[in-house]
């Protein structure tokens, strides 16, 4: 009885805390998709550009590894988390979250059109599953995605497991990425500054952050 009606009172609890940001929610979705435009149109641009390959210290002495698991699988279930743990646990900060994400795909876009690298020549193939193939570019480096998401949930969620588990995945994309070829090392490396300042600029713009 006691647990039936915690999860009534969660639940009503949930709806009225979307319900009071219902706006907020859809403005931020509006921004997501937005950027999610610009992205795609960065990445058509870079998939066309005729780039330059880059010796880089760190690929030049490890030997390509497959993990398109965690390239593909693990990465998508990054996302999903992303967006899920403030969904259903933090509903009055969803539209946070959402644009934190936005901006950091915003900023990615510009970046990517501002410098014309080649994915190195012994990147690993691989190929994203349904809606996610059409998000796939190539020549989209600098920065990476892979390493930027999960270290933006680290820098935006404040509970103690959310950060750890963000902390755990972005070391283990930035082993993956490297690994696999995916990406030049600076295109690692850098994805720590910038994500960095992309939360810092969002913290200006909503003046807190998301709470434990």
């Amino acid at each position: 009885m006691i647990k039936e009606r915690f999860n009534i009172n969660y639940w009503s609890s949930w709806k009225k805390d979307l319900k009071a940001n219902e706006n907020k929610i859809y403005f931020a979705l509006f921004l997501l998709i937005i950027a999610t435009l610009i992205s795609s149109l960065a990445g058509n641009y870079t998939s066309e550009i005729q780039g330059q390959y880059s010796a880089d210290l760190i690929l030049d002495h490890i030997h390509p590894v497959n993990l398109s698991f965690l390239f593909v699988w693990v990465y998508i279930a990054i996302n999903v988390v992303f967006f899920a743990y403030p969904l259903f646990f933090r509903p009055q900060k969803l539209h946070v979250a959402i644009i934190m994400f936005g901006l950091l795909i915003f900023v990615r876009s510009i970046s990517i059109c501002l410098t014309h690298l080649v994915t190195p020549v012994t990147a690993i193939h691989v190929d994203f599953p349904w809606l996610f193939g059409n998000l796939r570019f190539q020549n989209d480096l600098f920065f990476s995605g892979h390493t930027s998401i999960p270290f933006l949930g680290f820098l935006t969620f404040k509970n103690k497991k959310m950060k750890s588990f963000m902390l755990i995945a972005t070391i283990t994309m930035a082993a993956t990425v490297l690994l696999m070829h995916q990406h030049y090392s600076i295109d690692v490396f850098a994805a720590f500054f910038i994500t960095y300042g992309i939360y810092k600029i969002g913290e200006k713009i909503f003046h807190e952050k998301l709470p434990a």
